[in-house]
């Protein structure tokens, strides 16, 4: 069960997240931050709540929405060809 992925756009597996949520006893912003799970191009629409499941499971005491973290959408993917082309 270890190796299934629960962030596709950072490929954070449901193993990392648990050993990484039980050796620092993380919040959900801690365990984003030092996982990047829910930090890839849909902004953690996807992984989110199983990550809120994950933290609940590994460490109850942590109320949910101590630190909320905030769903940021991407507006459009942008390429760094189009970045760097002269105006």
């Amino acid at each position: 069960m270890g190796d299934i992925v629960i962030c596709r756009c950072e490929e954070v597996t449901y193993g990392h997240l648990q050993a990484t949520a039980e050796e620092h006893n993380c919040t959900a912003r801690e365990l984003k931050l030092r996982t990047r799970a829910g930090m890839g191009f849909c902004g953690g629409r996807t992984c989110r709540p199983s990550l809120d499941r994950i933290l609940e499971s590994v460490n109850p005491a942590i109320a949910p929405g101590e630190i909320p973290l905030k769903y940021q959408p991407p507006i459009r993917p942008v390429t760094f060809g189009t970045v760097g082309e002269n105006q």
